[in-house]
């Protein structure tokens, strides 16, 4: 299923549009959020809203906001002049929900180089001593973890 929750800051103002026979709303905006690797700038992807939605964005929601998006990816492929196609992701948005510092719970307000994912939280904490009855050859064998700034081992 195709489902996404981003949490990003809007770079532009929402703009509000109706659709050719004037019986929907539209809400576009731009957001940007951080990349995966901190030395590539933030990504920007376009967010649309439609009706109820459209025009709550409109009202609620301006540039410099720091909102969470739950919602869909949409792919769109667009002809460029130069005779080439381009593909650009959009986020179709569900809902949306502003984000501050102050929504962020204590204990998860230290820096991100410091998290620890919680199944390797988990697996520090596993005891492989095998349970009453079982030898020590069916014992659950120790879980590998990895520190958040090295890549995936696959």
């Amino acid at each position: 299923m195709n489902s996404c929750i981003l949490m990003a800051e809007i770079t532009q103002n929402p703009e509000l549009r109706s659709t050719a026979d004037n019986q929907m709303e539209i809400a576009e905006m731009f957001v940007q959020f951080i990349n995966a690797k901190p030395e590539n700038p933030p990504a920007l992807i376009k967010v649309v809203g439609w009706n109820n939605l459209a025009r709550e964005i409109k009202e609620k929601y301006r540039q410099g906001d720091k909102v969470v998006i739950e919602g869909r990816l949409e792919m769109n492929t667009i002809d460029k002049p130069e005779g080439y196609k381009e593909k650009r992701a959009q986020l179709i948005a569900s809902r949306i929900h502003p984000f501050s510092a102050t929504d962020m719970p204590a204990s998860s307000s230290e820096p991100a180089a410091s998290f620890s994912p919680p199944a390797a939280a988990a697996a520090k904490s596993i005891d492989n001593t095998p349970p009453k009855g079982r030898s020590s050859a069916q014992a659950v064998p120790p879980v590998e973890t990895y520190d958040n700034d090295e890549e995936i081992p696959f």
